[in-house]
């Protein structure tokens, strides 16, 4: 190859980008809603009472692991087989390696693109023609072509920089996408870990009731017979035990249908739901509670930052939308051999080549381009809305789950006196049942009375754990540290 042509080819292929302008808006971060604070009023420096208290604090962020606060290594080790082997968490990684490989495949367009070609043909020339092929005149013949081909977009109004930029952003969003389904699936998770441990104590706890009704009821029937008490006695007796028994089965649904949802959420069938079930007992209530400041849960939430992304992908959208309906340059070179030996293709006088520079411009379209540009402004316009929408909901999220944190501390307060106050009542009961002050039915009552309490207490401490691991996903973790060892 003449070393002339080798070095103007080579010059072609190390064409650097031209520097232009990128048409269209540069990304700048929508408004927010100011505010310093989540709540109507002051923040509480503590939610509970002395022996149970959870301490706020304002400011501080939570760990990427939050589900350890709890303290159960039984809740760790599903929470990490559920991260590693939930279907969810595997569709979110294939979103992003498709977004990422979507990315690179555009960011090629910066380079020139290198085509080698070859073909041979057999070829018969007409008889008596005037102007053979070959200059031998050989009729027939075998003609070998051999040749590369270079061509480059000129990238001069940003059109593939635009391109490229919204890429990023949306893979961006699908990597912040893929950390908010890993923080809601630590967040179901220890919900249902929580529902599980309340509904086995609230069994427990209908079932000492079913008992001791049955037992009221064999002895009101008793005193029926022997007159004391009359058909109308025997009568609500029996209706409690129905109620009692009523509720059991609805309670066992629960919970199988709870233990086939964390069967579930590992990965597993619900066949295979066979971990050790958990105990309220097993869990421990966080005692102090990271309250980061909205400014910051803007900056570290996933799912917010994921939508800003969208924005930020939607205004780059705008810019290639207005980079088409400026000129479109190209460049392309073509070097190549062409001889009725394989071997000659490239011998002197065998040899062509070319450059093409090109510009084209769209002239009339009946406002196509025009109207494209229109709907990716409006798309940022909705892009932009969903994003402020997504921020006010973050804010919610918080203020609600501390307001419920606020509420489950005084209901589970309310409700563990009213169990204290029936177990002395059933104390009472059963002292004066030993100085023959009150018959055996008065203690069932009061034993009633006290199991019925303690499904209460049960049910508001459940509340509280729930309420608490809600805080921590609206509050979205320290999830950006985390994310570089994985």
């Amino acid at each position: 190859m003449n070393a002339r042509r080798i070095r103007l080819l080579a010059c072609f292929v190390a064409i650097p980008l031209i520097a232009g302008c990128a048409v269209g808006p540069d990304y700048q971060r929508p408004a927010l809603p100011t505010t310093d604070a989540y709540l109507r009023g002051p923040l509480p420096a503590t939610v509970g009472g002395t022996g149970d208290s959870q301490r706020l604090l304002p400011g501080a962020q939570a760990s990427a692991a939050w589900w350890q606060a709890f303290g159960s290594p039984q809740l760790d080790e599903l929470v990490a087989r559920a991260l590693a082997h939930n279907p969810s968490i595997d569709g979110a990684q294939a979103a992003l390696r498709e977004a990422q490989e979507n990315l690179a495949a555009q960011r090629a367009a910066f380079l020139p693109n290198v085509q080698l070609g070859y073909s041979a043909s057999r070829q018969q020339n007409a008889v008596g023609t005037i102007s053979p092929t070959l200059t031998s005149g050989q009729p027939i013949y075998t003609l070998h072509t051999a040749q590369l081909t270079v061509g480059y977009a000129v990238d001069v109004f940003g059109l593939n920089r635009r391109a490229v930029e919204s890429l990023a952003a949306q893979a961006q969003a699908q990597r912040l996408q893929l950390e908010a389904v890993r923080q809601a699936l630590a967040a179901n998770v220890v919900a249902a870990a929580v529902q599980e441990a309340s509904l086995r104590a609230q069994i427990e706890a209908t079932e000492g009731i079913v008992a001791d009704a049955t037992r009221a009821l064999a002895m009101v029937r008793r005193q029926a017979e022997l007159g004391d008490v009359s058909g109308l006695d025997v009568a609500a007796q029996e209706t409690a035990l129905a109620q009692a028994r009523a509720t059991l089965p609805l309670l066992q649904k629960q919970r199988e249908q709870n233990r086939d949802l964390l069967a579930v959420l590992a990965g597993e069938p619900p066949t295979q739901a066979n971990d050790r079930p958990f105990a309220l007992d097993g869990l421990q209530l966080p005692r102090e509670l990271p309250v980061a400041l909205p400014a910051t849960l803007v900056e570290r939430r996933p799912d917010v930052r994921a939508a800003e992304a969208q924005v930020h992908a939607a205004s780059a959208q705008v810019g290639v939308a207005v980079a088409s309906r400026f000129p479109q340059f190209s460049l392309s070179a073509q070097y190549g051999g062409s001889a009725t030996a394989f071997d000659r293709m490239f011998a002197a006088g065998n040899t062509f080549w070319s450059l093409t520079g090109s510009v084209a411009q769209t002239v009339l379209d009946l406002g196509a381009l025009k109207h494209r540009q229109r709907a990716a402004e409006a798309a940022l316009q909705q892009a932009v809305a969903q994003y402020r929408g997504v921020v006010l909901v973050a804010f919610q999220n918080v203020a609600d789950a501390l307001y419920a944190l606020e509420a489950d501390a005084r209901a589970a307060e309310a409700a563990a006196s009213a169990e204290s106050a029936a177990r002395r009542t059933l104390e009472l009961t059963r002292r004066q049942q030993q100085a023959g002050q009150v018959g055996g039915l008065a203690v069932l009552a009061a034993e009633q009375a006290w199991r019925q309490a303690r499904v209460a207490a049960v049910q508001m401490q459940a509340a509280r754990y729930a309420d608490t691991a809600a805080l921590y996903l609206a509050l979205g973790g320290d999830w950006q540290d985390d994310a570089s060892k994985r």
